[in-house]
């Protein structure tokens, strides 16, 4: 059993700094992103069309990972407002049925993902050449996302009992695996083996694996709980229940999401590879934008769950708005310099002047996506923690296809703006959606849907 001093000496409450979460999460999402930046730059030197197929494989195999969050985000929730509420007595049934349900999910999607990955790459209509590296990538990475599937949980453990800057750590390992991986497959002693692709996917999958094990092994040796079959002895279908009823919506939301950016995806496949490569190659830039907006949001998010658990809801609502004076302004900020640079930067993936002149162009309509993400991802997170968690459903959905898709579609493909007329739409569903969520927050019709106290 966890050690209820050290959980009690642990507190995360309204005077908890934001940087105290969301820098050390900033920075572990900055060297994610630097991964798959890796991986991208790595093989566009080797190959155009390889990166392009893995930037199409990572975006299809979000899917999974959606799937696997519906008990990580959850876990989020129901451990913070625990936590918040000084229930340590049920830590560790809450610690190993979300471990241990997550890796059963995860083998069981994991199979039937690579069984499914030739009518999903013909779904979203990849080009015929790039489909074989796509593929393999597929079958090595989606076939062992199982161990993605654990790492998230155990993460989102680590964070919600205030150990953040493991993550740091975790991050900056599967880093060095990582590009000193790809370096051996591509550029270096074993590029005779010539496995390209399935070389960088291998790469990938060993860094995951010690991320895995970075983790459990913190855990333990922070003495945070214990995870075990005997823990869910007999099992705690209650909990399973709540927690699968916080998940589910929230992963309804990214489903959706994913599927609506797969449409999308779609319709900028049908503009040919040179809009193919120009999206791949511009979200890798694009994700520095958001990267500590969306930290902030998950920070914030930690903290509110807390504060709810602990029925402070006034503080939890000024809690929020304090995170959107410091992470707006900085999206805003970042996402312009990312524009203004971009005529440079994407020459890092490629030298061809018709993929520079449309990421360039895409970049600029992301300052606008971006706007709408922050206030999306600050309001949308901190809904969830507090218990809200259908609202966000309804709204995604609604607006991600009857705005999104629609204006993409008329701008895109109607118009004739191509690739950058798609992310138009995204553009309006982004900020739309933003002002809505922030409105909901606002008439506070989160309060009193705290998870603990259903079982008060």
């Amino acid at each position: 059993m966890a050690n209820n001093k050290q959980l009690k000496n642990r507190v995360i409450d309204e005077h908890t700094p934001l940087m105290l979460l969301a820098g050390p999460m900033f920075g572990e999402m900055l060297l994610n992103i630097l991964v798959n930046g890796a991986d991208t730059m790595m093989l566009s030197n080797y190959s155009n069309d390889a990166a392009g197929a893995v930037g199409t494989a990572n975006q299809v195999m979000f899917f999974l990972i959606i799937t696997f969050n519906i008990i990580a985000n959850a876990t989020s929730v129901v451990v913070s407002q625990y936590l918040g509420a000084k229930r340590f007595k049920e830590m560790n049934t809450i610690y190993s049925l979300a471990v241990i349900v997550n890796f059963v999910v995860g083998v069981v999607f994991s199979g039937l993902f690579v069984l499914a990955r030739n009518p999903i790459l013909g779904a979203v209509k990849l080009d015929a050449a790039m489909r074989p590296a796509a593929s393999t990538y597929m079958i090595i990475v989606g076939g062992t996302m199982f161990l993605l599937a654990c790492h998230n949980v155990v993460i989102q453990i680590l964070r919600c009992n205030g150990y953040a800057k493991i993550g740091l750590v975790i991050s900056l390992a599967i880093n060095i695996i990582n590009i000193c991986g790809n370096y051996l497959f591509l550029y270096g002693p074993l590029k005779f083996l010539n496995l390209g692709v399935a070389g960088v996917a291998i790469s990938t999958v060993v860094a995951r694996i010690a991320a895995l094990i970075i983790g459990i092994v913190y855990f333990l040796y922070k003495k945070i709980g214990r995870i075990g079959i005997k823990y869910i002895r007999p099992f705690p279908t209650s909990m399973l229940i709540k927690m699968v009823k916080i998940g589910l919506p929230s992963a309804g939301e990214n489903m959706s999401y994913s599927l609506y950016q797969l449409l999308l995806t779609r319709f900028v496949n049908g503009f040919g590879v040179e809009a193919t490569n120009a999206k791949v190659f511009s979200s890798q830039l694009v994700s520095l934008s958001m990267v500590f907006s969306n930290q902030a949001a998950m920070a914030t998010a930690i903290i509110t769950g807390h504060l709810v658990g602990e029925q402070k809801e006034n503080a939890a609502y000024k809690r929020v708005y304090q995170t959107l004076r410091i992470s707006l302004p900085l999206t805003i900020g970042l996402s312009l310099i990312n524009w203004l640079l971009s005529p440079f930067t994407l020459k890092f993936f490629t030298t061809d002047a018709n993929i520079i002149k449309l990421g360039s162009a895409i970049m600029l309509i992301d300052i606008f996506i971006e706007i709408g993400r922050c206030l999306n991802m600050t309001f949308v997170s901190s809904l969830k923690a507090a218990g809200d968690y259908m609202f966000p459903l309804w709204a995604g959905i609604i607006m991600m296809w009857g705005i999104g898709a629609t204006v993409g579609y008329t701008m895109g493909i109607v118009a004739g703006l191509g690739a950058a007329g798609v992310f138009i739409g995204t553009a309006s569903d982004e900020v739309l959606r933003g002002f809505v969520t922030m409105h909901r927050w606002k008439k506070q019709r989160w309060r009193g849907k705290s998870i603990v106290s259903e079982n008060k």
